[in-house]
């Protein structure tokens, strides 16, 4: 029987380092050897560590990439059989947006994912729980949304994680299923964490730059162009740009999008609902 660690949840699946950071933990453990027996080696044991974390530090900053664990960047090959579609909101709930996006959504029959921030969710669970009785899934963006997640250590990673988990599943009645790090960048920590907890890591196939782009247009032709059966569509229902009118430029650009989504046949569908037919990465 698979072991999980005391803390795991339900869903926990063990854990299988990625090749990168297995390769990280050999290293390590191979330089330690060599200064044991030959300590005049210790500048190429240095130089040789210090490449590696180097690479490291590049995957951090590749949002879509798996070098550092399993990435879900589009839905299953079954969903996009199926024409499904699913557009992602992150950094939520808002007191001034969420409710507009799910009028939105509503109004085109369309369902999507919410990556809430933890914090706001506690502070506003009827904002979350409006999230999951219009239909659409609450999934868990870190607790306190830091700048500096990527570079947190397990404990402080674990913490972030269950901290959202508890309040988002006490406002929405469910457990989040899926995890995306702030910002798509994540620690080479956080696999571990992920598998303990049962959640999939998830970023996007593609995203529309909102939170610092204003113009409707530009953010519609990146969330368009190449749009296919599968996407995972990113946008933010909390700190979204604005337009010259002051309008959150999410809720210009979405009508717009589902109007595009209609006409092409395409479906928008939740994570859930979009990965169901398709285990955990």
């Amino acid at each position: 029987m698979t072991q999980h660690p005391r803390n795991s949840a339900p869903g926990a699946r063990a854990w299988r380092p990625a090749p990168a950071i297995a390769i990280t933990l050999l290293l390590h453990v191979a330089g330690a050897a060599v200064l044991v027996f030959r300590f005049s080696l210790w500048p190429w044991v240095l130089g040789v560590l210090a490449a590696n974390h180097l690479l490291l530090s590049a995957a951090v900053l590749w949002p879509r990439g798996r070098v550092l664990g399993p990435n879900r960047v589009r839905l299953p090959s079954a969903a996009a059989a199926r024409n499904e579609v699913s557009l992602n909101f992150d950094d939520g709930p808002d007191p001034e947006v969420t409710l507009r996006v799910l009028d939105l959504l509503d109004r085109h029959h369309a369902r999507a994912s919410f990556f809430c921030v933890g914090a706001k969710a506690a502070a506003f669970p009827e904002l979350v729980r409006e999230i999951a009785r219009r239909g659409h899934s609450v999934e868990n963006h870190s607790h306190s949304h830091p700048n500096a997640f990527a570079f947190y250590g397990p404990w402080r990673l674990r913490r972030e994680v269950d901290a959202a988990q508890s309040a988002i599943a006490a406002a929405a009645g469910r457990a989040p299923a899926f995890f995306r790090a702030p910002a798509g960048f994540r620690s080479p920590m956080l696999d571990p964490v992920m598998a303990s907890r049962g959640l999939q890591y998830v970023s996007w196939t593609r995203r529309g730059f909102d939170t610092v782009d204003g113009d409707s247009g530009r953010v519609l032709r990146r969330l368009a162009r190449g749009l296919a059966p599968g996407d995972i569509l990113l946008m933010h229902d909390s700190g979204s740009a604005r337009t010259r009118d002051g309008e959150p430029v999410v809720l210009v650009v979405l009508p717009a999008l589902l109007e595009l989504l209609a006409a092409r046949g395409l479906k928008p569908v939740t994570l859930p609902d979009g990965c169901r037919d398709e285990p955990a990465l």
